[in-house]
């Protein structure tokens, strides 16, 4: 199996997007992860597409990492955010939105799960509409992103289970969730219904997928195609090398079986 993979675009932000967009062609990837909707018509002249878009800042704050839908007084704020997105998404032949839960700040598991459903069910006519599906994000706490809700698979399932809808699923990170809770592939394959994309870095400090970081990826690659995955795995690590692009077609080929 052949995987269509992706480079999410804030790691090479360094770089001009038609470079980047030049050098995953000549990489053989076939996307370039969060992009705003108005940049997808730039990579779309490479042959590119966007597998996930970013939601925009706002001026209210909200909608980004550590404030979204698990509080109850956000969700007005943001379902104006997500009605400009979602067309705009798929205007743009974006398949997926990305989504947070914010960070708990006192909230617990189940008051988490039960707000961020009641916003999300707000969207999810609208994802059926334009034929978009709703993402959300696991990151870990521990490291990157302290006190972010979603910050285990479980958690994340539980919400899938709860909206019971195809427009609703994950977005599994790799890295996110070997520093959370490791065991990756029993976890995948155990959850795979609920994923939508995955991302990919190194563990510990996201950076190459090399052999001086404690993730075997061709094996996870190897469970992935198992399961019959069909959708994006989309590389976010932060280079380090002299040549980033060398670093980025060396994760492609532990991808490509």
């Amino acid at each position: 199996m052949s995987f269509r993979q992706s480079v999410s675009r804030w790691c090479f932000e360094s770089f001009p997007l038609e470079e980047l967009c030049d050098q995953a062609v000549q990489i053989g990837l076939r996307g370039i992860d969060l992009l705003p909707p108005e940049e997808v018509a730039t990579i779309a002249t490479f042959g590119l597409s966007c597998p996930v878009t970013a939601a925009p800042e706002h001026e209210s704050g909200l909608g980004c990492i550590e404030r979204a839908f698990n509080r109850r007084e956000h969700h007005d704020t943001l379902i104006e955010i997500y009605r400009q997105l979602i067309p705009a998404a798929a205007e743009s032949k974006t398949p997926h939105v990305i989504t947070f839960s914010g960070n708990r700040d006192g909230i617990s598991e189940q008051e988490g799960l039960e707000n961020c459903a009641a916003g999300l069910e707000r969207l999810l006519p609208l994802a059926e509409e334009y034929d978009v599906v709703l993402v959300m994000e696991l990151l870990n706490s521990r490291v990157d992103h302290p006190d972010y809700q979603c910050d285990h698979t479980s958690w994340g399932a539980a919400l899938c289970k709860l909206l019971d809808h195809p427009r609703f699923k994950l977005l599994y990170d790799i890295y996110h969730m070997q520093v959370m809770e490791g065991d990756v592939i029993a976890t995948i394959r155990d959850n795979i219904e609920h994923i939508a994309h995955f991302h990919t870095a190194g563990v510990p400090g996201r950076h190459e997928l090399s052999n001086t970081q404690e993730l075997n990826y061709p094996a996870i690659a190897r469970a992935i195609a198992d399961t019959g995955f069909e959708g994006f795995v989309g590389h976010e690590f932060v280079p380090t090398a002299k040549n980033p692009f060398a670093s980025l077609a060396e994760a492609a080929q532990q991808f490509s079986l």
